[in-house]
């Protein structure tokens, strides 16, 4: 099986396949923080004491993770809400996930596929 070689970064440094480079890992540092400061907080998204209960409840009744059956942690909305309200407590909307599944797969793909909702890329 081949390797792939090392490559040069845009900083001019010579950076081993698969590997980020200092310049890099500021750069996407820098650009998160930016998008956080931004990002309405955790409770301005609908995250309030009511979705504590509610979430403490449908844990209580969907105990295991949807993909791999592990206890679960975290309600995943599996069309992403993006603040309308009534799609964030539709709970048919809602899946138990391990927190591992949540923040890997279930974001990843969440990431690459369009918004479901109303049809746009």
């Amino acid at each position: 099986m081949a390797l792939r070689g090392s490559r040069i970064c845009g900083c001019g440094k010579a950076i081993a396949s698969g590997v980020k480079c200092a310049c890099e890992m500021r750069h996407d540092a820098e650009r998160k923080a930016r998008f956080d400061e931004k990002r309405p907080s955790y409770r301005e998204r609908g995250y309030t004491t009511k979705w504590d209960i509610a979430r403490k409840d449908f844990l209580a009744a969907h105990p295991t993770c949807v993909r791999c059956g592990k206890p679960a942690t975290v309600v995943n909305h599996k069309i992403p809400h993006r603040g309308d309200m009534k799609l964030f407590w539709n709970r048919s909307n809602w899946e138990s996930a391990c927190k591992p599944c949540h923040d890997g797969p279930i974001q990843s793909q969440e990431k690459r596929r369009p918004d479901q909702r109303n049809g746009r890329s």
